[in-house]
């Protein structure tokens, strides 16, 4: 059974209108998010930064801001769950296309997942939600977290 993003977004751990001024100050943001709910251990944050400098996660929609999906491995992840940042002002990734080239990304999914099989359902719910201009539109205007839930939950889901 396909899984919703709502089923593992962590309310909690969504950031709106974050100020950050790199990609990882984004990713340590939202990973001692989730490390003080309980979702990830406390090496979380480091394996994700390491996986990002040799597996960017940078995805290229050819728009003004594109997105990212940060994650690691499960070993690193208590229970599986997701966080969101929208950001105020876009900050540089490196392309999953090509880790030479940067990005300008204005929001950023990290997420923890503890299967690797659930983890690639999450990646495909991600990457459907980005595709749809509507969604994209939508959670770029969202201002709080009812507004997410609205947008991820069974009455936004298209």
């Amino acid at each position: 059974m396909a899984i919703g993003l709502m089923d593992v977004l962590e309310p909690q751990a969504v950031l709106l209108g974050v100020q950050a001024a790199t990609s990882e100050q984004v990713i340590r943001m939202l990973a001692e998010r989730l490390h003080a709910l309980g979702y990830v251990r406390s090496t979380f944050a480091d394996a994700v930064m390491e996986r990002e400098r040799t597996l960017p996660t940078g995805l290229p929609l050819e728009l003004e801001e594109n997105v990212a999906v940060p994650h690691t491995d499960p070993e690193h992840v208590i229970k599986a769950g997701v966080a969101l940042a929208t950001l105020s002002t876009p900050v540089a990734f490196a392309s999953i296309d090509d880790p030479e080239e940067t990005l300008s990304v204005g929001t950023v999914f990290l997420l923890a997942i503890d299967d690797k099989d659930r983890q690639i359902d999450v990646l495909q719910q991600v990457i459907a939600t980005i595709q749809n201009p509507a969604m994209r539109d939508r959670l770029k205007r969202a201002t709080t977290t009812d507004d997410i839930k609205m947008l991820f939950g069974p009455l936004g889901e298209s």
